[in-house]
């Protein structure tokens, strides 16, 4: 036989690359031809992994250079692939169509291809060929399929342990894993499997790490060879990122010099606003983009040392001239354009703001990150508060009118939980197709408390599968990626990831117990109002630094604040403002949830999910999805003890307002219910989590300078004090 001749006659726009499947019958049938442009890194990366599959399949890899005029191509030619007819229509007019990020999967004439608008898109292409054919290896039984991004900004928020903003032992930990690569190469690497594009470094003022500044030496506390193995490491995680379509932001706190160079230079280490920190900041600027030619971006925030408190405060006006003389010029002034982030938290005026980045002029929109839901992203999909000043209130300003040279980014925070999995698709797609706006492109993922790298809670046991804790929390990171890009996906695609994972398992079972176990701390964050990071804990049921009604007794939420606290989701009433109404005879708004029906929500759903996990356990023989069962399980049973805390809170305010001793009654019992909740949440931890250092406060005086560490069974204790409180009420 001859081999099979093709032509692709693509239209001719910019930014296309081509992956092309077809015919070849000048190898065996076990063979695949693979042509490309080796020239492309981010291309190669995806030969790379589209080999290794191939290869783990039985066929035997060839591979060609190519040139390709309409932008990188590669072929890949099997006998494998039946060829008569043409199954599939012209995709000319989908090509036109395509976004940035956005592929074409298609089959035509015994010929599979992947087309995408960039590099990126066709990696993401790829990756979705690799999955399917882990699945199903036939390569005849691949669909056609075409996706754009929702979203064309997904980032990841990853706090450096260098400079830190919470310096202290849960930050220290870190510091050998990060500085290895292959902790990076394994990050990066599930980054690009779950379609994030980019990454933000954080750090309260990382250029002593990465440069000697010219006219300022000492402000780097490294010798010549130490700042050498420094510049070797950020220049190979910057260029591993960039192999992957990845881009690298590193963004900072203001203002804020290192000690280094406060000692040597004469300055204050935060809040120094002398010509002569504005002058460092600024040359420092220039000189690490010149010094990072594959460094994508810098971000910068307008807090916490830019005079937000005391007597001598800084007006939004001061702040915004402030960046603009430092971080803007020294942008301008660079051999090369960067990307910039604006933070909007604490800016205070958003048309100050705006000013800035008017005088900016770059040549790409800016992305103005707002905090949606404060530090408590993880909670309603309403929003219900931000973190522009110090009350948090929503100021429209910055998206009303719509921006003509930025867009807004929402940062989904996560300080409610570092410890238990979590994977609820609901929510994500809920929160996207609900926040998308016409003035927002982005969203970033990530916690100030958390840093996902060395897996310092686990207890080495056969069950541990996983070398780092983002490997623990994997589902979390594929959900929100892939929902970034794609919100229209359904629970039953989002199955394969079990199925590639867990092939015994039930996948549609798995993740309907996810889902379940996964609306807990979501209805704690969103019944509990929190603000800043140590007003709430959801997996732990703390509050270290309270919002409101505080007993002054632990970080623990007891019974009597529980009662007194307001709601951060007004959907919700709080036990207080429900008991006050039912007393008085008001109507309560039938779009209102009440307390006891939050309550019974929760419970059935626990229920439901502790049903599921059952049932999953005995189908199961595999340690690592054991222990993501127990994870589930804890789930279900805090969300149980958050349920009975509710009714016992209703009965325990009726009893103050009424004084019927049945009520008090009825209080004790559900908290005694409580109590042998958080017994089965302690046996389903205390084997398998080593008490973990809990987020230092940082710059914040600890208000429980006791509470270093946690672990569930810490707080029983505490559990077993609300009983006594309610006993003793008279």
């Amino acid at each position: 036989m001859s081999p099979l001749k093709f032509h692709i006659d693509l239209p001719h726009f910019i930014f296309i690359c081509l992956i092309g499947i077809i015919l070849d019958s000048c190898h065996s049938p076990k063979s695949v031809t693979l042509k490309f442009d080796s020239k492309t890194a981010v291309i190669s990366y995806a030969i790379s992994k589209l080999s290794s599959q191939l290869e783990s399949m039985g066929y035997n890899i060839y591979k060609e250079d190519i040139k390709s005029v309409n932008g990188p191509q590669i072929v890949l030619e099997t006998q494998d692939i039946f060829t008569s007819g043409n199954n599939h229509a012209d995709i000319d007019e989908q090509l036109h169509n395509l976004s940035t990020d956005g592929y074409i999967l298609s089959k035509k004439n015994g010929m599979i291809q992947i087309n995408g608008k960039n590099d990126r898109g066709c990696i993401y292409g790829v990756i979705d060929l690799i999955e399917k054919l882990k699945l199903d290896p036939d390569l005849n039984h691949i669909n056609n399929y075409n996706v754009n991004p929702a979203l064309n900004f997904r980032a990841v928020k990853f706090n450096l342990p260098w400079a830190p903003y919470r310096p202290g032992p849960a930050t220290e930990i870190h510091n050998e894993t990060c500085r290895d690569l292959k902790f990076w190469e394994s990050f990066l690497d599930m980054m690009v499997e779950n379609r994030f594009n980019a990454l933000s470094l954080w750090s309260t003022h990382i250029f002593p790490y990465m440069i000697q500044a010219n006219n300022y030496p000492e402000a780097t506390p490294f010798d010549e060879r130490e700042l050498s193995e420094w510049r070797s490491f950020w220049k190979s995680l910057f260029k591993m990122a960039k192999d992957r379509g990845i881009e690298t932001y590193l963004v900072n706190w203001n203002i804020v010099v290192s000690e280094a160079f406060a000692n040597h230079y004469g300055a204050t280490i935060h809040d120094d606003r002398s010509e002569l920190v504005k002058k460092y900041t600024r040359e420092s600027v220039t000189q690490l983009i010149n010094e990072y030619e594959d460094l994508s971006g810098l971000g910068v925030t307008l807090a916490d040392w830019m005079g937000n408190w005391g007597d001598d405060k800084m007006t939004p006006l001061e702040r915004e001239k402030w960046i603009e003389d430092t971080f803007v010029e020294g942008m301008n002034k660079a051999n090369r354009k960067i990307k910039f982030i604006h933070r909007a938290v604490l800016a205070g005026d958003p048309n100050e703001m705006r000013k800035v980045i008017d005088k900016a002029d770059l040549p790409e929109k800016t992305v103005v990150e707002v905090k949606f839901n404060w530090s408590h992203g993880h909670s309603t999909p309403n929003l219900s508060i931000t973190h522009a000043n110090d009350e948090g209130t929503i100021m429209r300003d910055f998206w009303d009118p719509d921006p003509a040279n930025y867009f807004i980014a929402w940062m989904i925070r996560n300080e409610d939980f570092f410890v238990l999995r979590w994977g609820n698709p609901k929510f994500i797609r809920n929160h996207i197709l609900t926040n998308n706006h016409k003035y927002v492109d982005g969203y970033f993922i990530g916690s100030e408390g958390y840093i996902p790298a060395s897996d310092y809670s686990t207890i080495d046991l056969q069950s541990k599968s996983w070398d780092y804790g983002f490997q623990r929390q994997w589902l979390f990171y594929s959900l929100w990626g892939r929902l970034m890009y794609d919100p229209t996906q359904t629970d039953e695609s989002l199955n394969r990831l079990f199925n590639i994972r867990y092939k015994k398992a039930d996948a549609s079972k798995l993740l309907k117990a996810y889902s379940i176990a996964s609306e807990v701390p979501l209805k704690i964050a969103s019944f509990y109002k929190g603000t800043w990071d140590f007003t709430l804990y959801s997996e732990g049921f703390l509050a270290p630094w309270p919002y409101g009604y505080d007993d002054g007794k632990s970080p623990f939420i007891s019974i009597e604040e529980l009662i007194n606290h307001e709601t951060l989701d007004q959907d919700y009433l709080s036990v207080s403002n429900y008991c006050n109404l039912i007393i008085d005879e008001n109507d309560i708004d039938p779009g209102k949830i009440t307390p006891l029906d939050l309550a019974d929500n929760i419970s059935d759903n626990c229920m439901s999910g502790i049903e599921l996990i059952d049932e999953l356990r005995l189908a199961n023989n595999d340690p690592t999805l054991d222990s993501e069962l127990d994870d589930l399980e804890t789930w279900c049973y805090l969300g149980f003890y958050f349920a009975d805390k509710i009714r016992s809170g209703v009965s325990t305010k009726f009893y103050l307002l009424l004084g019927a001793e049945d009520y008090k009654q009825t209080a004790i019992d559900y908290l005694e219910k409580c109590t042998n909740h958080w017994d089965q949440i302690v046996r389903l931890t205390k084997d398998r989590y080593k008490p973990m250092p809990y987020v230092s406060m940082g710059h914040h005086e600890p208000r429980w300078p006791e509470f270093k560490t946690f672990h569930w069974k810490n707080f029983l204790s505490d559990v077993k004090e609300d009983v006594e409180y309610v006993k003793n009420l008279e």
